[in-house]
């Protein structure tokens, strides 16, 4: 690396590391005050507290990168523009485009790094992230019970203290015991307690000293009933332990989490596209079929059958859930099948096959097999038990599974296969034929109505008043599918909305680290044009070019959800938009326009009145020649 390099890199990486501090800073502090009433006042440790803030700081680490390189390249540019380095390097034949290589290198390495911690890093910590917060939110807050004032933080207890001599010495106590749901009808009156916590802070030991404790009858009648009992005892001491489970901070398993689209990466993304691209066409696939029976007169001599890519994406989904089916079957029979009585059971199911082989579908032959491999099996068991040592009846029964599984996996094979390829046959048939016959059949054998029979048939129509009362079937026929197909069209909508969303996902890790680039190619050629330094002039365009940045990217991720763009312009909108204004940038840096000084816009605007005036003056001539 030459000198001049090192000279412009070092200049760079000293305000970036400094500013991406900043900016971290900022955003977890913005961040933290989303959650600042439910994570704090709840006595939680010290170090849950930095586990919390480690997880933000990781998490918000890339959307504050753009806005480092953004104002460090402005800074570090406008410094060297300010102390006349920038032009020393072009009287000494040095480029623009060159000086800005070293530092545009570093940015694209930067922008590789922030794509793998979007793919990979931040999904596991946002995980942990959702976890502790579940965990910290659902926590109890800390106990502290306060003079003169009601404390209800234990459940079905409510608890006053006039007077507390110290952390576990109190005076003057009355307890409301809420526990069976009847509102104050036992209450506890003491002179003095102790409140001590025992076991690991998990219960709490109240011990009461000179009291009365008074309980009343809840009446169930009303008032036509006899009074109630009411209890008054009197105690010189009584102890109550307290229950302080809730008050404990208890994790929660990271798997309750595992649909949320934060935590994935994108092979994961990819594969929840495909589920709710399946979920969709099974929608669309059952709602053709369940639609011909609401259309009687249509479909007499026509079938109402789905499109061929619904029908062939309904096909490949239940073949890839066969197959995942039958790779279950082998792994349960590699574990535990014995195979000499389950080719025996695979027989007698082809056997089953032969004589109702239209009835029962393959799922549901899967599951026979195995419940009955599974029963026969412990059947083996029982009696290598009986039959059998102690000592050698583990190894027998595992040396006869061990020696005979891959006949029975083969066998179960072929005979799934044969299955589904009689299936297959049966439903290759021509459609058209059976369309046909069905519509055909009916025909045969009626005889034509005379007029005579037309004109009875019509006429007791007409009499009995069926006309209307075959009107309000159709009409109540037609908003009952009205309604049905409203349903559908909801549930194609929610996860239509869903699908967009898993599409932004999977855009916002690239774009979050194509951000860099682009805000470095609007940063450093402006800093070069304003040839200012330090945190004034920088910081300020910084933060608009920051904001612009922040509002298009909202409104193009919200287009994207709402389906008014497709999802990948919306995410790529505002990096579409700025791209070009850094070219402009670059290329105005690179003349060393000055376009942040009050005399460029007054000569723009002397040249524009003079042009203006020239113009006025040339259309007055010809206005006066012609006349």
């Amino acid at each position: 690396m030459k000198k001049i390099d090192k000279l412009i890199l070092g200049s760079f990486l000293g305000p970036f590391f400094l500013t991406f501090v900043v900016v971290d800073f900022i955003l977890l502090t913005v961040n933290m005050l989303k959650y600042f009433d439910e994570i704090f006042g709840k006595g939680l440790d010290f170090w849950i507290y930095m586990e919390l803030i480690s997880y933000f700081v990781i998490s918000i680490s890339p959307m504050a990168l753009p806005l480092a390189v953004l104002l460090s390249a402005l800074m570090a540019f406008g410094n060297l523009g300010e102390h006349f380095e920038l032009t020393a390097l072009k009287s000494a034949g040095i480029s623009l485009i060159r000086a800005l290589r070293p530092i545009g290198i570093f940015v694209v390495f930067l922008s590789i790094l922030a794509f793998l911690s979007n793919n990979y890093l931040v999904p596991k910590v946002n995980l942990k992230t959702f976890s502790l917060l579940y965990d910290i939110r659902m926590k109890s807050p800390a106990l502290d019970i306060k003079e003169g004032v009601f404390y209800s933080g234990i459940p079905n207890y409510s608890i006053k203290v006039n007077q507390k001599l110290d952390e576990v010495r109190l005076k003057d106590i009355i307890i409301y015991n809420h526990e069976e749901g009847q509102g104050n009808t036992n209450i506890i009156l003491a002179d003095s307690g102790r409140m001590e916590p025992f076991f690991n802070d998990s219960y709490m030991s109240m011990t009461l000293y000179n009291g009365t404790s008074y309980k009343e009858s809840r009446g169930q009648r009303g008032i036509t009933e006899k009074p109630v009992d009411f209890s008054r005892t009197s105690f010189s001491e009584n102890q109550i332990i307290f229950n302080l489970e809730s008050f404990q901070l208890n994790r929660t398993p990271e798997d309750l989490w595992s649909t949320n689209r934060s935590i994935k990466n994108i092979a994961q993304l990819r594969s929840g596209l495909d589920s709710l691209n399946t979920e969709i066409n099974q929608i669309i696939y059952y709602n053709y079929l369940n639609t011909e029976s609401s259309f009687p007169y249509f479909s007499r001599n026509r079938k109402i059958v789905p499109p061929i890519d619904i029908a062939e994406r309904k096909q490949r989904d239940d073949s890839i859930k066969n197959i995942k089916s039958i790779q279950k079957i082998k792994a349960e029979m590699k574990d535990s099948v014995e195979t000499d009585i389950a080719t025996d059971t695979i027989a007698d199911l082809q056997v089953s096959d032969n004589s109702d082989s239209m009835n029962v579908t393959d799922e549901e032959l899967i599951i026979q097999g195995s419940d009955s491999l599974n029963q026969i099996t412990q059947a083996t068991v029982n009696k290598g038990e009986i039959n059998s040592p102690k000592a050698s009846k583990e190894s027998t029964t595992g040396n006869l599974i061990n020696k005979n599984k891959i006949s029975a996996i083969k066998s179960l094979d072929s005979l799934l296969i044969s299955r589904k390829s009689d299936t297959l046959k049966k439903s290759s048939e021509p459609k058209v034929d059976l369309i046909q016959k069905q519509a055909f059949s009916g025909f045969q054998g009626k005889s034509e109505f005379t007029p005579e029979k037309k004109v009875w048939i019509d006429s007791i129509i007409q009499n009995g008043n069926y006309e209307s009362r075959a009107a309000s079937i159709a009409l109540s026929n037609a908003r009952t599918l009205k309604n049905n197909f409203n349903t559908k069209l909801t549930q194609i909508d929610t996860y239509q909305r869903e699908f967009r969303r898993y599409q932004i996902a999977i855009y916002q890790k690239y774009t979050t680290a194509f951000a860099c680039i682009v805000l470095f190619l609007i940063g450093a050629p402006l800093g070069a044009i304003i040839k200012k330094g330090g945190l004034g002039m920088p910081v300020l365009m910084s933060i608009i070019f920051f904001i612009i940045y922040y509002m298009l990217t909202i409104t193009g991720e919200k287009w994207a959800k709402e389906g008014i763009a497709d999802p990948m312009f919306g995410t790529w909108f505002s990096n579409l938009v700025l791209l070009p204004i850094g070219f402009f940038f670059l290329k105005q840096a690179r003349k060393d326009a000055r376009l942040f000084e009050p005399e460029t816009y007054v000569e723009l605007f002397q040249k524009i009145k003079n042009w203006y005036n020239r113009f006025n003056s040339k259309f007055q001539a010809r206005f006066l020649n012609s006349k």
